[in-house]
This record gives structure tokens, sequence and C-alpha cells, in this order.
């Protein structure tokens, strides 16, 4: 089935957030081409969040006031979404161990009761790399699902396998805080954390990488530390991930990858997701910081992700304004994109969005915006086949090669 794009608003939307300099370059035909790469290629998000109750009548994935819904995939032509089992850091003892797995379940079950029973007609859920082809082939939209903390498995390496038969393909290695696997980018002194604790991938961690190659899911190493992430790509023998993750030399934060490491990914064969969370893609001054955060208090919300309970007016207003501070665009995401291609090569950098974990830049705050991601990347001179990479190609060819080492090893 042709993917429905989303050509009026956001063409607009991108013009006003792009650059004088890049503006001044779009005509009609450059939306043309726009529009049939984007019409052609497989366009996968490797990371949207879910909550707790979501595929739920609360929380409708067809049309719920989120940033990914279905109808939004479908409007903007985004034809894959990796759905998150996400699970926040505490305090690790028996009790918050065993909640964590218990959480995991509830979205686990969610996402296969979205795909097996809510809306099986319109989308379908990937186990393997060579499903994605087959379930676009048949025009309903593909989920795939990732874990986003490997505290979720506690010290129990058997709940790998049990994940990956639930439909896990990948899985973060440390959230917010370090656990038994890893050290985490960002240690939590309320959980007790020191700054370094295993000085990378622990000992567990070792195991948890061998079992993960064994079974055939990727490793994903967004969040993690940078010895850690050094680590992993050390260990891994199959290439690893980074489904969320920007580059530090255009952005100072401590969650993004720095040239050291984005080079060992390269080596390793692996990619990192481009993601555009406002923080991760552009330096704000705290005078910038405060202004936003003014803005969205002006409406009565404390977040952005919240903005879905305002009128489609009152959102527009904020995105206006949030413009006229300087906030972080579509422009600014895809610096990100040059820089990581320009410095490890067009076959290593793929595309996210952390839509409802935060994500979301000027052009591109929701699935139904997508579209202006291809038309920005070939106002950057992309080819088709550079941006059928980007938009996911790179993501299942290390997929694949990850599924390969695990059959070709066992």
């Amino acid at each position: 089935m042709k993917k429905i794009t989303y050509i009026p608003i956001t063409v607009f939307l991108t013009l006003l957030c792009m650059s004088t300099k890049n503006s001044a370059q779009i005509t009609e035909s450059p939306i043309a081409e726009s529009e049939s790469i984007h019409a052609d290629v497989i366009t996968i998000d490797s990371h949207a969040d879910i909550p707790l109750n979501f595929a739920t009548e609360t929380v409708d994935p067809l049309n719920a006031a989120r940033q990914v819904n279905l109808e939004k995939m479908r409007e903007g032509g985004l034809d894959f979404a990796f759905f998150i089992v996400y699970v926040g850091q505490t305090e690790r003892t028996p009790e918050n161990y065993l909640q964590a797995q218990i959480d995991a379940m509830t979205k686990f079950n969610a996402i296969h009761r979205m795909t097996n029973e809510m809306y099986p007609e319109l989308i379908e859920l990937a186990y393997s790399a060579n499903d994605v082809e087959r379930i676009h082939t048949s025009g309903k939209l593909v989920a795939a699902i990732g874990i986003e903390n490997g505290y979720v498995i506690g010290t129990d390496l058997s709940l790998l396998e049990k994940y990956y038969e639930l439909g896990a393909r990948y899985m973060t290695l440390a959230h917010s805080g370090h656990n038994d696997i890893s050290d985490s980018s960002q240690p939590r002194p309320q959980f007790g954390d020191s700054e370094l604790e295993h000085d990378g991938i622990s000992q567990f961690g070792e195991k948890v990488i061998d079992e993960m190659n064994r079974i055939g899911m990727m490793i994903d190493i967004s969040h993690i530390s940078k010895q850690a992430a050094l680590d992993a790509i050390r260990l891994s023998k199959a290439p690893v991930i980074a489904s969320h993750s920007n580059a530090r030399a255009l952005t100072d934060h401590y969650r993004n990858m720095d040239d050291e490491t984005l080079l060992a990914l390269k080596k390793n064969g692996g990619v990192m997701q481009a993601t555009a969370l406002a923080s991760f893609v552009k330096t704000s001054s705290n005078e910038e910081i405060e202004a936003s955060r003014q803005i969205i208090s002006d409406y009565g919300i404390e977040r952005i992700s919240q903005w879905w309970d305002l009128t489609s007016e009152q959102r527009i207003e904020i995105k206006n304004k949030l413009s006229s501070i300087d906030y972080a665009d579509i422009n600014d995401f895809i610096d990100h994109v040059d820089y990581a291609v320009n410095l490890i090569g067009i076959d290593h950098v793929g595309l996210s969005s952390d839509f409802d974990g935060g994500g979301g830049v000027l052009g591109w705050f929701d699935a139904a915006e997508t579209f202006n991601v291809t038309l920005e990347l070939v106002n950057r001179g992309y080819s088709r086949e550079d941006i059928r990479k980007l938009w996911g190609g790179n993501l299942i060819r290390v997929w694949k090669e990850v599924e390969r080492f695990s059959i070709e090893t066992r």
C-alpha cells in the first residue's frame, strides 16, 4: 500500500524552521523528489516509548493523543516503529527486581494486544528482519519491540531468552542509573550510585552480552557510560546499535557519543540512530531554557509531552513561540546526521525520534510530520540510496548480521 504523506502543513513547518540558506533552496522539484523517496523507502523509527496503560481504552494505539499513534504513522508515512518496553531504574532490591519484571510484562502484553487483538489488520509485529519487508509489502504498518534498561532481567540471565521469544529484538544495557550489567552515563546517587561501579561492563554484563549474541538480540549502547559502550563494542561478536543517541562533538551532553566511541562503533559494523530530542540536539543557554519553560507553562502544562491536552491552535502557537527563541529544529537534528555520516560513513547512521519519551524538535514533533525528515535530507543532497540506508536500511543490516551470527554459532 502506498503510504500517505503529510505534505501541506509539514512543508510549511519545515520552511518555517529551516535556516534561510536551506529554505531558499527548496523548490517544487526537491519536494516532488522527497515525496517519491518517502513513498519508496521503508521508514523506521528505532525508539518510540509507550506508557503502562498502552493499548487500553485510556491509551488507544489508533488515535491516542500522543506523538506516535497508528493514524499519525499513516499520515506521516512512518512505516515501522520500535515500541519500547521501558522500565526506570530503582534501588536494586528483590522486591524492585520483581516489580521491574511485572512492569516489563505489562508493556510486552500491551504491544501484543495492539498487534494481535486490537488492530491486526493495521499493524503486525516483526520477529525477524525478513518479516519487515513481508509486512510492509502487505500494506500493514510494522511494529518491533525494544527493551530500554537491562534492569528488567535483574540478575536472571534466563529472562533474556524469555523476552526474545516475546519479540524483544534489542535491549539497552542500562538507563539512568547503574544496574547489574553496566555503568550508566547518568549515575543516580539516590540509589547509592558512585561515579563508577563496574568501570564499564560488569562480569555479569559480559555474560549478558554473550547471551544476547547467542540468541540474536541486538545490543543497545545508548544511555550507558563511555567505558561501558567501548566495552560492549569490544565484547560483542556481532554489531551493536545506539538506538537513540547523537554526536557529542556538536552537543556536549552526557547522553551523546564522542568521536572515539563513534569510530569504535564503525569498526564494529554498528549503527548510531540519531535522535530528535531537543536537549541532545542543541545546547541552549540558561535564558533559552527558561524561556521555553515559560512558554510551555503559560499553557498550563509542565512538559511538551503534555501538550496533547491542548487544542491544535494552541500547539501551533507554542511551536511558533519556540521557533522565535531558537528552539532545536529539524535542521539542528540533521546536523547530527551530517556529522556522523562525515565521521563514520553513511552505512553507520540511522534515525530515531524518542517520541513520547521526551523527543521532538520543530518540524518533527510527532509521527505525522515524518515526511519533513526526508525533505530535509533531500535538501541536504542525500541520494535515494543514502536515505534508504538512513531511514532503516542500516538498522536492518545490523539486525540481519546479529541474526546470522546467532544461527551460525548455535
